[in-house]
């Protein structure tokens, strides 16, 4: 009779949820969930600022096991993403393994007897087998340090922390940010507004997008028929997956004909701001990509327009009625939004999590987080990182990546089960030797071609996946136990 593992799950998000899932058919259920706020959902029930929508199709940006019949876009709006992670939790009986508003707080692991002891902020301690951390990526808003931002007499808030009982029709609204939230806020904010003026350092590159909807035919016929709806969503996904991997995540690894494609796209694009002054303000002087792509269409129309006006001269402080810029100009508002992103290497913070020998993780990534293989830490046994430093995330469906890596965990799993190991952590010199090969392959990437952006750390490196999806599968699909210390057997 295979051992039943506790496994302790941090995050009731994306990552969470397909953890659980993936639990639950493999026929482990003693496993909890934790979660800081009172609802699942991560990231797509903390952003709910107007426009909000994924950039990833639908059909790909779900579970394999759970495809969902009811898209009513190929790109969905933010809601209906968080109604179907609610819904599958549900569905799938996550939700009674989920502790809502209890927050970790540090897990420290107990060699002599090999399980993870786990604290929360309320006090509250118990023991695991395995922790794995769904805690996400960009979930601590980054708020710029503006002078006076404290003094603004209006309403102003992160777009992660939005305030809808702030009106807004009729106003004079600011957003601060020109990545993919400022512009998705402006396409859908500005034409309601007096007027909307968009601050922004470094324009950046945008990718004209169609989104046409689903009939309600289809969407009915795929919930009358759950086997149609299985096999249309498989068909879907192969097709999304295929198409981002042959062209968008090729070009951004080595130069190519998808690369000369996808920038030919971008730069054509440009052109439709008729205006050579504003065309000139908002090109880019880097290279399509090199940032985190933004997809949209309507954007430049809003300008062109005049619905929306460009700020980049540089904000030089917040005063009580509004932003002063650098040239002198006082531009008056009754609301700001800060599309100002995320601390996107903050990764399990604040958690401590204390390893072997009283290794502390918040020592290990002073400088850059770094890991083995994307999943998982030297010094830290039978824990597992989802959406870990190195991942391919970017523009790419994070469902995808998430079940990949969740597979890749239950397979140790099994084997403890099995009785194979009690502890297992990957080797230092491992983990060295994939962060070499990972160094060796940035060079042809687009990241490193001359660009600012949230992918680079503190080595000035990027924190990517340099190399294929399929690659990243591939590694992942037979664990490697030379690779990896082994201690006891059941």
């Amino acid at each position: 009779m295979p051992r039943q593992p506790r496994v302790a799950i941090i995050g009731a998000g994306m990552s969470g949820i397909c953890t659980a899932a993936k639990l639950r058919q493999a026929g482990m259920t003693d496993f909890v969930i934790y979660e800081k706020t009172g609802e699942v959902g991560g990231t797509w029930r903390e952003n709910t600022y107007p426009g909000l929508s994924c950039d990833v199709p639908s059909r790909y940006y779900s579970y394999t096991f759970a495809p969902n019949p009811d898209w009513t876009r190929v790109f969905s709006p933010g809601p209906e993403i968080h109604a179907y992670l609610r819904r599958v939790a549900r569905e799938l009986e996550i939700v009674p393994h989920v502790r809502f508003n209890t927050e970790v707080a540090e897990a420290e692991w107990l060699a002599d007897r090999s399980v993870w002891r786990l604290g929360t902020k309320d006090g509250e301690e118990r023991e695991f087998d395995f922790i794995v951390s769904a805690a996400g990526v960009l979930h601590h808003p980054r708020t710029p340090d503006i002078p006076g931002l404290d003094e603004f007499a209006g309403a102003a808030f992160h777009s992660a922390r939005w305030d809808h009982s702030v009106p807004l029709d009729g106003k004079r609204v600011a957003v601060i940010g020109n990545g993919s939230t400022g512009v998705q806020i402006t396409t859908a904010l500005a034409p309601r507004c007096a007027s909307y003026k968009m601050f922004s350092r470094t324009p950046q590159w945008v990718m004209p997008i169609a989104n046409p909807r689903y009939s309600r035919l289809s969407r009915a016929l795929l919930r009358r028929f759950p086997a149609l709806n299985r096999a249309w969503g498989r068909v879907g996904y192969k097709f999304w997956q295929q198409v981002f991997e042959k062209s968008f995540c090729q070009a951004v690894i080595r130069p190519g004909w998808q690369r000369r494609l996808l920038t030919a796209i971008c730069r054509l694009h440009l052109l439709r701001l008729r205006d050579p002054e504003l065309r000139r303000r908002m090109r880019p002087a880097d290279q399509p990509m090199c940032k985190r792509m933004i997809f949209a269409s309507g954007f430049y129309s809003k300008f062109a327009r005049g619905q929306a006006e460009l700020v980049d001269s540089p904000i030089e402080r917040v005063t009580e009625r509004g932003i002063l810029t650098a040239d002198g100009t006082l531009h008056e508002l009754d609301v700001i939004a800060l599309a100002t992103g995320f601390h996107a290497h903050a990764y399990l913070q604040p958690i401590e999590l204390v390893g072997q020998d009283g290794l502390r993780l918040s020592k290990v990534w002073s400088d850059e987080p770094r890991g083995y293989r994307t999943v998982a830490l030297p010094g830290f046994p039978n824990f597992f990182l989802l959406l870990g430093p190195h991942s391919p995330i970017g523009n790419q469906s994070l469902f995808m990546i998430t079940e990949t890596q969740v597979d890749y965990a239950l397979r140790w799993i099994d084997r403890w089960r099995r009785g194979e190991f009690t502890a297992a952590a990957p080797r230092e010199d491992a983990a060295e030797t994939f962060n070499a090969e990972l160094r060796t392959a940035y060079p042809s990437t687009i990241w490193t071609s001359g660009c600012d952006s949230w992918y680079i750390g503190k080595d000035g490196l990027p924190a990517l996946w340099p190399f294929t999806p399929q690659a990243h599968r591939d590694m992942l699909a037979t664990p490697r136990p030379t690779e990896w210390h082994l201690t006891g057997a059941a």
